[in-house]
């Protein structure tokens, strides 16, 4: 018998399955939680999205502006809620200590509730500009008290819109037919 003939007999069908069941076990278990959906921290002030968006009817834009003009929509600063919070609920423990921090001059360290993984890319603004609505992605925010992520960030929910652009909502005024988005590996993966 030939000293390789044990391996490939014996150590090879053992070997092979048991580093792939590691590697998907691995994979699995050391996924960022960031990454999936119903993902939900705690913000550093209690924050209604079912107050502001649905009931108070805020635009998405006049807090995330950069959705338009920018790449990433932006999480808003002190100075837009004290637009409204230097006269608005000004009892509230919560709006007090929002205008503590804009006393300070301090930035309000907002948890991201919708991250990406490094390796991609995503721009707000074809998508917005092209009509589709926050909700397609974000869920119905205007419902949430506590804002969480609806949608698993992962590449095949991107390619279904991107594939059969009918499934993604238009916003309201949005005529026309939607373009398909590009497909090609460069388009995310910069």
């Amino acid at each position: 018998m030939h000293p390789y003939d044990r391996c490939f007999r014996l150590v090879l069908p053992v070997a092979v399955p048991a580093l792939l069941a590691t590697a998907l076990a691995v994979g699995w278990w050391t996924q960022p939680d960031r990454f999936v959906r119903g993902r939900a921290p705690r913000q550093p002030i209690p924050f209604s999205h079912a107050l502001h968006a649905g009931t108070l009817r805020i635009h998405c834009g006049y807090c995330h502006s950069g959705a338009e003009r920018a790449p990433l929509a932006g999480i808003p600063s002190v100075e837009t809620c004290m637009d409204c919070h230097r006269v608005t609920r000004t009892e509230s423990p919560a709006i007090r200590e929002l205008a503590r921090i804009h006393q300070a001059g301090e930035p309000l360290a907002w948890n991201r509730v919708h991250h990406l993984p490094d390796h991609v890319f995503f721009d707000h603004r074809p998508h917005v500009l092209a009509g589709i609505q926050c909700q397609t992605c974000h869920g119905e925010v205007e419902t949430m008290q506590v804002l969480e992520r609806r949608m698993a960030m992962c590449m095949g929910n991107c390619l279904g819109c991107h594939r059969a652009p009918g499934t993604a909502r238009p916003a309201s005024g949005a005529g026309g037919p939607e373009p398909r988005g590009p497909e090609h590996c460069s388009a995310c993966h910069r």
